[in-house]
């Protein structure tokens, strides 16, 4: 029997290293050259499958990098069972915010988070001022998944999204119930979405 489980996961990082679009190549397979900075935050899901018997399905919210915005963001990181944090490969600048965005998950976010770092812009490797090298060391350092990716081409980005699901606990709370989904979501598992489909017939249990 086939099982779809269900994660928060939250993107962080300045203002301009391409979450939105990160987000859009990932879910929609798109690429817009001009987006708008997002407000507060967006909200979008997309399925990963991984085997023939188990999908996740990732709940996205994707946070605006704006600093007058960044006291909203407990709000999204709170209970979430993943977070990307993204800096753009060539600013220096935006890893050091990212390092910051880390510590932060580390002191106030769930314990068991996992947390992968990306190196965004990938196909703008000739402006390059993060080395492989330097970003994959602090990853290692803190124990962090680390890729860079390209929201442009498409390049990693399906990859590291799925590689976040393979890390995740692939194991259903007792007794999930659609009501209590929402609440047991964020915390130390994901949600088996059969389990809710049964609770609601007719209802499907992916809407993305």
């Amino acid at each position: 029997m086939s099982k779809q489980f269900q994660f928060k996961l939250v993107l962080l990082g300045e203002s301009a290293v391409g979450k939105s679009s990160l987000v859009l190549r990932f879910v929609k397979d798109q690429f817009d050259d001009y987006r708008e900075s997002t407000i507060g935050a967006a909200f979008l899901t997309q399925t990963v499958t991984l085997d023939d018997q188990t999908t996740v399905k990732f709940e996205i919210w994707d946070t605006a990098g704006q600093e007058r915005y960044k006291s909203l963001a407990p709000m999204y990181y709170r209970n979430a069972n993943c977070a990307v944090v993204l800096y753009d490969i060539t600013s220096s600048a935006t890893l050091e915010k990212a390092r910051t965005w880390i510590r932060e998950l580390q002191r106030q976010a769930d314990p068991s988070i996992v947390i992968a770092l990306c190196g965004n812009k990938s196909d703008l490797a000739a402006r390059r001022q993060v080395t492989e090298e330097e970003a994959k060391k602090y990853a290692d350092e803190e124990g962090l998944m680390w890729a860079e990716t390209s929201a442009k081409t498409g390049e990693g980005v399906s990859e590291i999204f799925t590689a976040i699901a393979k890390k995740l606990p692939l194991t259903a709370p007792p007794s999930a119930s659609r009501a209590g989904a929402a609440r047991t979501a964020g915390r130390a598992g994901g949600v088996d979405l059969n389990k809710q489909a049964t609770s609601q017939p007719g209802q499907d249990a992916c809407n993305c």
